[in-house]
């Protein structure tokens, strides 16, 4: 356990060194953000009186998936590890200590959580001193609170454990690209990163709630929107916890299959 303790502090301390980057992504968020808020505020303007969403529930949602938009982009590419799959220095990885599957789900993890610690704040603390209606609004009750951290906390790991298996799909196919794309786009649709999943048509909301896409990023912005009845939030995150064991385990297994069909060169 200390080995891969140690492995996650080296990954988040050097991706903590792209603070460059990470400023340009804050200034997309913003932009982004404000984009998207303004949309909503013509569209409910313009007479919506039957949206699934108040108003301020919308702006909050988009605010806050702006913040952990690091965490939650789920078109996450890691070359080295694609690079080590396809042209066998997957080998290295095999001579050091550890399981493949649980050092690359820690990296990508790491990576994640830095860009993720680098960007939230500014745009939350600059969210919440907004004039109305582009205002970020905290939620109601502590309880609620409480909830939203405990959901964005099974968030933060369950994608990586989805980002770490379409990885490993590259294991079992010449050219992951295309199906890397598909399933990456489908999963981004049905996890609400495009429109928040209440604005779907009644027969997709049916389809996302079977996906395990939506306890991704939906679940818990709707639970810091105040969207979900307390209830239904509990109710919810015990699924959200059963997904991220589901994942994590298919992943385990994936990695445990494909390092058997690996053919490793060299003399």
């Amino acid at each position: 356990m200390r080995q891969y303790t140690a492995y996650f502090r080296l990954r988040f301390i050097a991706n903590l060194q792209y603070r460059t980057a990470a400023l340009a992504g804050v200034l997309t968020q913003f932009a982004f953000g404000f984009i998207f808020v303004m949309i909503y505020i013509a569209f409910y303007e313009s007479g919506a009186s039957k949206a699934p969403m108040e108003l301020g529930e919308v702006v909050t949602y988009i605010w806050m998936q702006q913040a952990f938009y690091a965490l939650m982009f789920l078109y996450y590419r890691d070359n080295e590890i694609l690079g080590m799959i396809k042209n066998g220095n997957v080998a290295y990885e095999l001579c050091r200590p550890g399981h493949l599957y649980i050092k690359w789900y820690i990296k990508i993890l790491a990576s994640k959580m830095a860009s993720l610690c680098l960007k939230f704040s500014p745009i939350i603390i600059v969210a919440l001193f907004l004039p109305d209606p582009y205002r970020l609004i905290l939620p109601d009750s502590g309880f609620l609170f409480l909830l939203f951290l405990l959901s964005i906390g099974l968030s933060m790991l369950l994608i990586p454990a989805f980002c770490t298996m379409v990885h490993l799909l590259s294991f079992f196919l010449l050219d992951d690209r295309g199906i890397y794309t598909f399933v990456t786009a489908f999963a981004e649709i049905f996890s609400g990163m495009v429109i928040p999943l209440p604005f779907f048509p009644n027969f997709l909301q049916n389809i996302a709630n079977f996906l395990p896409f939506r306890y991704m990023s939906d679940l818990p912005l709707r639970i810091f929107a105040g969207n979900i009845a307390t209830s239904d939030a509990i109710f919810n995150i015990g699924i959200q916890l059963i997904w991220t064991i589901i994942f994590i385990g298919v992943g385990y297994f994936m990695a445990d299959k494909g390092l058997k069909k690996v053919s490793v060169q060299g003399g």
